[in-house]
């Protein structure tokens, strides 16, 4: 652990927000909010709109401050983690812990109290999900961890449309199908940029594994797949051309890199994919509610 002499100064309420991973949580809420604009088809209320995400978010943050206090050995020992503020001891274990109770508790009574029980439940089981299943269990157990945990981190628009709509609908699963696809690329491309890392603090991460060719061909596949997904929003009449178009585009692009990835003559491939995949889905989403809307008014 660091000295207290290098322990950089930061504000304690940045130090709290870093526990959040306010980055990963701002993606989530997106998805969720696309998940609840393409559950109705105009506005959405605003009850469910403002304490639907305020609460989601809350238990998303909860999450990732679980991660930091599971992961403080690991983080230590990781160029891009040792920074963080359990790891260097800014906030104490206790404290973390204390933080990430009084976020789920709270997150969880807003969901129960203004937006509904079944969005609440679905929230605790991916807080659960990803904070101990993934966190203690998979990341640890097995190289397809991201594969099987990624279920928890597709839960948001699921949670969106529930929180809007009060059930689960199979479009809604539509949507984290799309993400539970892209889950293993995205973060396998990192993955390959870090498996030095990872194989000295001992992840099972699948490059460190079966190496980075393995991991390379499954990259690949997986982005097919994820590809293929993407285009049944518009089979099943979920969305419209302008999706179709966007999508298809998007995933071109992503095809590339993943072949990038696959020659292996670009050393900065996989962290290039790793950056694409995160716009990539972001702009999915929105070409997605765009065309929502866009369908909308011409219906």
């Amino acid at each position: 652990m660091m000295s207290e002499a290098t322990v950089p100064m930061t504000p304690l309420w940045r130090d709290y927000l870093e526990l959040t991973k306010p980055r990963v949580v701002a993606l989530m809420i997106v998805t969720a909010l696309i998940g609840m604009c393409m559950a109705v088809p105009g506005w959405v209320p605003w009850q469910p709109l403002v304490l639907g995400n305020l609460g989601i978010a809350l238990c998303a943050g909860a999450a990732a401050a679980i991660n930091h206090i599971v992961d403080e050995r690991i983080d230590l020992q990781m160029a891009r983690t040792q920074t963080r503020p359990v790891a260097t001891g800014r906030i104490s274990q206790r404290d973390a812990i204390l933080f990430a109770t009084a976020l789920a508790l709270l997150g969880v009574w807003i969901l129960v109290m203004w937006v509904n029980v079944l969005t609440a439940v679905l929230t605790v089981a991916s807080l659960i999900g990803y904070a101990f299943i993934y966190t203690m269990f998979l990341k640890r157990a097995t190289p397809q961890n991201i594969v099987i945990g990624g279920l928890a981190g597709a839960a948001p628009p699921l949670l969106g449309w529930t929180a809007v709509t009060g059930e689960v609908h199979g479009h809604a699963l539509l949507l984290v199908l799309i993400i539970f696809a892209w889950t293993p690329p995205h973060f396998w491309a990192l993955a390959i940029h870090r498996r030095e890392e990872y194989a000295t603090v001992g992840i099972p991460m699948l490059p460190v594994t079966h190496g980075v060719r393995f991991t390379a061909l499954h990259i690949l596949l997986y982005t097919i797949i994820m590809f293929l997904i993407t285009l049944m929003p518009f089979a099943t009449h979920m969305s419209g051309i302008i999706y179709l178009v966007g999508a298809v585009v998007l995933g071109v692009i992503f095809l590339y890199w993943s072949v990038e990835i696959m020659r292996g003559r670009n050393e900065h491939a996989p962290m290039k994919t790793f950056k694409y995949s995160i716009t990539y889905l972001l702009v999915l989403f929105i070409v997605m509610l765009v065309d929502h809307w866009v369908l909308g008014l011409m219906i």
